[in-house]
């Protein structure tokens, strides 16, 4: 019998065990010090310890700034949230604030590259794990496509060209939307990731300039914004939110997509020489300061020009034209090109990590997972998702992906602060499981009954009913764990920094990712809902099957927890030890 043919034999058989490969499989989870050693020694090479606390405020920030202000503000002031396009910035700050701090804690104890597919891995299980990785992949890929368009737009711009689509190729047997070619995007996209192939500290140096040059390039717009505008144009021709306030909270899950950069922080915990006290500064810093910066440049614009009137393409440097300061609008084209290319290279580093990250899972193939001796990059999976993004960016409008992304980005966010809850609690504090899963279904179904009665317009009483029984059931469960001796024995434990007022933050970061999630269109869930089909599917066909041989067969069975750990299981330095729950 061929190879080939033994090969579909056994694949075959396996598929006939798949029911109890996921029952093995699905929730099977990982301790810190395994995922930190043992899981990360299947890259070959460590990835080298470089950076600072200020490469990560600099690589937070250039993540997030040339992907907000540049890609969505236009369209959402259009759109959705008018004048008041600033507080739709301050609701989605403030949530994804939160949701850094949930990054947080889990990036200080568990300083590995992968981000929420590690967190989750070690707190819910591998499914867990694997569908909160694979949708980070996505919001990644996906939005580095549509912010490398937004390049060629503003590019062409800083050349003096008014048509944002001068420099892309229109191919008419496309379908609509589809049918705009844009290589200045591919080429971009494929020049940065032979460069983050080359070496780490040298991208985030780059980078560091880039984003120095970027925040002074900030400066200018918004002090020229503030000279030159008028704060008539403020509350003209329609008021200050002339959709209404649904119309402000509709907005801030879109530019949620904004703040997708700050999560590229936690994926470099690998490469950070200090991580204990280099992360926190470097991942809530970032969210703060691009915040402030999301705001007075939201301010700016719809000071220069009224809503009505601001073009939803390469908005800034067209709000400088329609002053009359056209030179001003080239410069602005120069700088945010500048600003997103910081910005991609920031989010292609970062999304690198998460794959090799979840190929050392043995969840994709493991020789994405592989590590560059010499270079100590992610060579194979910085290659790989270099080549999907630009095959996006190729052809697929910016339109077309910003809301998949969002709800993608808030999906994950949403997991990642569920699973703080659960690991302070249940895994560090040792507290009842059940007591802690029913307040966190409690809690999101009370998120979710408040988000649709608001949604639709229901009675006010159901909201007043909704948001009272969120407040009480954390208040009553807060209680409940401060009153407990196993809870008072966690929270001496916490050696390194941990999120403070447990569990209020976390809790409102639930809520809010609940809301924004149901203020997208019914077309967002469609397209997830085809992704999320799609992903599990993978899991199902491949991942469960290949991480199973890895773990169960080939590294002989299952390791006993606790007494029953044997002698001949200590030898085995490869083992990954799976509690089930």
């Amino acid at each position: 019998m061929s190879n080939s043919m033994k090969k579909l034999s056994s694949y075959l058989h396996s598929l006939s065990q798949t029911p109890h490969r996921l029952r093995k499989r699905m929730l099977a989870t990982w301790t810190p010090d395994q995922e930190f050693n043992q899981v990360r020694h299947r890259s070959g090479a460590d990835m080298k310890r470089k950076l600072n606390w200020y490469d990560l405020v600099a690589l937070g920030v250039g993540g997030m700034l040339g992907v907000g202000v540049f890609v969505t503000t236009g369209s959402v002031s259009l759109h959705h949230s008018g004048p008041s396009v600033f507080i739709s910035y301050i609701i989605a700050g403030i949530s994804a604030l939160l949701s850094s701090l949930c990054y947080t804690e889990f990036a200080v104890q568990v300083p590995v590259a992968g981000g929420a597919f590690s967190y989750l891995r070690l707190t819910f299980g591998e499914f867990f794990g694997y569908f909160a990785g694979a949708n980070i992949l996505m919001e990644y890929v996906f939005s580095n496509a549509a912010v490398a368009r937004s390049f060629t737009e503003y590019l062409s711009i800083a050349f003096g060209e008014n048509d944002p689509n001068v420099w892309r190729v229109e191919v008419h047997g496309l379908p609509k939307d589809y049918n705009m070619l844009d290589f200045p995007a591919v080429a971009v996209i494929l020049i940065l990731t032979l460069f983050l192939c080359h070496s780490t500290k040298e991208s985030s140096v780059l980078n560091l300039i880039m984003t120095v040059f970027h925040v002074i390039f900030f400066g200018f717009i918004i002090i020229a914004g503030y000279c030159n505008g008028s704060a008539k144009n403020m509350v003209n021709p329609k008021g200050l939110a002339p959709f209404g306030v649904r119309g402000v909270l509709d907005g801030a899950a879109i530019v949620y997509f904004s703040y997708i950069g700050y999560d590229s922080a936690s994926t470099m915990a690998e490469e950070v020489k200090d991580p204990f006290k280099s992360l926190p500064i470097g991942i809530v810093g970032s969210v703060l300061i691009t915040t402030l910066l999301y705001c007075l440049m939201s301010l700016s614009l719809c000071m220069m020009v009224p809503y009505n009137k601001i073009s939803e393409k390469a908005s800034f440097s067209m709000a400088f034209l329609k002053i009359g300061w056209s030179w001003a609008s080239n410069l602005v084209g120069a700088g945010a090109s500048l600003g997103i290319v910081a910005s991609l290279l920031v989010a292609m580093l970062g999304q690198a990590r998460y794959l090799c990250v979840i190929g050392r899972a043995r969840l994709v193939p493991s020789w994405l997972a592989k590590v560059h001796p010499s270079t100590g990059t992610p060579l194979n999976a910085t290659i790989f998702l270099g080549i999907c993004t630009a095959s996006i960016a190729l052809f697929t409008e910016l339109d077309i992906i910003i809301e998949l992304i969002s709800i993608g980005t808030l999906l994950v966010f949403y997991m990642v602060a569920n699973a703080l809850i659960y690991r302070r609690y249940v895994i560090t504090g040792h507290a009842p499981p059940s007591h802690t899963l029913l307040f966190l279904f409690l809690l999101s179904l009370s998120a979710l009954c408040f988000s649709i009665a608001w949604k639709f317009k229901q009675q006010w009483w159901g909201l007043v009913l909704f948001g009272g029984f969120m407040i009480a059931i954390t208040a009553f469960y807060h209680h409940v764990m401060l009153n407990t001796t196993i809870a008072q024995h966690s929270q001496q434990q916490q050696q390194h920094w941990s999120v403070p007022f447990m569990p209020w933050p976390p809790s409102i970061s639930i809520f809010l990712n609940v809301f924004l999630i149901t203020t997208l269109k019914t077309l967002s869930f469609q397209r997830f809902a085809i992704w999320a089909c799609f992903i599990t599917i993978f899991y199902v066909l491949y991942g469960v099957h290949n991480t199973y041989e890895a773990e169960e067969i080939e590294m002989g069975g299952v390791s006993v927890v606790g007494d029953e750990m044997n002698s001949s299981v200590h030898n085995l330095q490869t083992k990954v030890e799976i509690q089930v729950y």
